[in-house]
């Protein structure tokens, strides 16, 4: 049988199609089996290794700062880098990040417990560091590559479609999965051996005497064998964070990433040329310079407003949520799958990303999208409101709606960056892609870092009042209404970025995208004429 031979464009490359597509979406899904770990990241460190808030709150602040500033110096390096590799330049950075991944995302889970504060610390910094060096230099080039990968507005923003269903596949294992295998419901078995995980504070030793959980604080009756024990605070069954599970399951998915880099690697082509870069002859890439620019793109700062919603608001939820469950609901363990629920909407809404970007555009699709968000919070604002009964169906409506806002507006986010890189060549005659990106990243991660290191200071004080050395045994039931009320707070900060974001400052609509790319010459469809 003869081998169905390659079909190639006119400048001799393999024509695009799915083969891309996929092996695309397998590079997000590396990135996100990493990325996806940051909420446990804080919920490890603020519940195993019980480290205090306000302490923590400044290390992820100092992490997440240098997080910043390490994504425009690797990605000015990638563009300034002329070497020529065998791999091409952008799949070689890659599978140098994908290395250091496969032991990287396990180094900020090293489980000691019992080490002092400043030994903590130490070990959160480093292990940090180390994970984010490994992912920046894997995700930076990965991100610049869509732009090369095709110069075809539609096919760029089909691949940013399929990087968000790899994302999301991706985004599945530490999100959904990783929460039933690390918390563990606490059963009666007539030992309360459970109590040596959390430091019992000065003056409030009655509370947690062995004898309050021998007995249903609810009906007083004893435990049987088996039973739930319930906080006698909160009334519902206690759950406890296996935190050496989590340093093992992070080893596994660093391996799980690199074969999903991989497959991208050896699947993906790269159509443009890597080396060169439109801002001038032998000039040098200046990045106070290209910052200025990058401020003056007014829809890459669109774009940049909307990713740090995102992130200001779900990221910094994340925590939140998690130790919400733990307390409030008694259900941590399934967390992630409720949440998963919320967001079916986003996957039902991909299929359909393209054919609705072409008719309308990605600036008016992501902009209906972002009022849906918005709908969403307004209903997780009303959910602790409601009869306990019912809270946790109203949480899931309003995440049902959030969740098509997201939809909406990451299937094409991606491609809306594409399109603000075309912006910057279109206003300045410089293309500037790994920096352009790089920046965009930067206030991203910024925002990674000042939305979680805000919340959990505000977890800390008096406001909420989650005392890190109760874990999720001791904390009031108090304390678990107050952490509903900052989750549905932080989903609505999110929802009102995203629609200041791409509503109101991006200004890449249709008939735009359409002039820009007849004047930079790109591949221009029909409807990107007509507009």
């Amino acid at each position: 049988m003869a081998k169905k031979q390659v079909q190639l464009d006119e400048k001799g490359f393999r024509k695009f199609g799915i083969r891309d597509k996929l092996a695309y979406a397998a590079g997000d899904a590396g990135c996100n089996l990493s990325f996806g770990l940051k909420n446990t990241v804080q919920t490890f460190w603020l519940v195993f290794m019980m480290m205090e808030t306000g302490l923590f709150s400044i290390l992820l602040l100092l992490v997440q700062a240098w997080d910043a500033i390490n994504d425009p110096l690797i990605g000015s390096l990638i563009d300034s880098d002329k070497r020529k590799y065998k791999l091409g330049k952008y799949k070689t950075y890659i599978l140098i990040g994908a290395c250091g991944l496969l032991i990287g995302g396990a180094a900020v889970f090293l489980p000691f417990p019992n080490a002092s504060t400043v030994v903590k610390a130490m070990l959160f910094i480093v292990g940090y560091v180390v994970w984010d060096a490994a992912y920046t230099t894997a995700n930076v080039p990965y991100g610049t590559m869509l732009n090369i990968v095709t110069t075809n507005t539609e096919e760029r923003a089909a691949l940013s479609v399929f990087r968000s269903i790899g994302g999301a596949i991706g985004g599945m294992v530490p999100g959904i999965i990783l929460p039933m295998l690390i918390w563990k419901k606490v059963t009666y078995t007539g030992a309360t051996d459970f109590l040596s995980k959390i430091e019992i504070p000065e003056g409030a030793e009655a509370a947690f005497a062995p004898q309050n959980f021998h007995s249903n604080p609810l009906t007083g009756e004893a435990y049987q064998m088996g039973d739930a024990v319930l906080s006698p605070l909160t009334g519902k069954q206690l759950e406890i964070l296996l935190g050496d599970r989590v340093f093992f399951a992070a080893l596994i998915m660093g391996v799980l990433a690199f074969v999903f880099f991989i497959y991208m690697i050896r699947n993906i082509t790269i159509r443009g040329d890597e080396y060169v870069q439109l801002n001038g002859e032998g000039e040098k890439i200046n990045l106070i310079k290209s910052f200025g620019a990058f401020m003056r793109n007014r829809p890459a700062v669109g774009c940049t407003i909307a990713a740090m919603g995102l992130f200001l608001g779900m990221q910094s939820a994340g925590t939140a949520n998690t130790i919400m469950f733990a307390t409030h609901f008694g259900q941590a363990s399934l967390s992630g799958v409720v949440t998963a629920v919320g967001f079916l909407p986003m996957f039902a809404f991909m299929p359909l990303a393209t054919k609705l970007v072409k008719k309308y555009g990605k600036k008016e699709v992501s902009t209906i999208g972002s009022v849906s968000a918005l709908i969403g919070a307004a209903i997780l604002c009303v959910f602790p409101l409601c009869p306990f009964k019912l809270q946790l169906v109203v949480y899931m409506i309003g995440l049902v709606f959030f969740g098509i806002g997201m939809g909406f507006y990451n299937c094409v986010s991606w491609a809306m960056m594409g399109d603000a890189i075309d912006y910057n060549e279109w206003k300045t005659g410089k293309r500037e892609e790994s920096v352009v990106y790089a920046l965009h990243s930067f206030f991203r991660k910024l925002a990674q870092g000042v939305g979680p290191a805000a919340a959990i200071a505000i977890m800390g004080t008096a406001l909420i009042g989650y005392d890190s050395a109760l874990g999720t045994i001791g904390q009031s039931a108090q304390t678990a209404s107050n952490l509903c009320w900052l989750v549905a707070a932080l989903y609505m900060v999110s929802a009102v970025c995203q629609f200041v974001g791409v509503g109101i400052v991006y200004n890449i609509d249709k008939k735009t995208l359409g002039q820009m790319s007849r004047d930079l010459g790109r591949d221009v469809t029909a409807d990107d004429i007509i507009g």
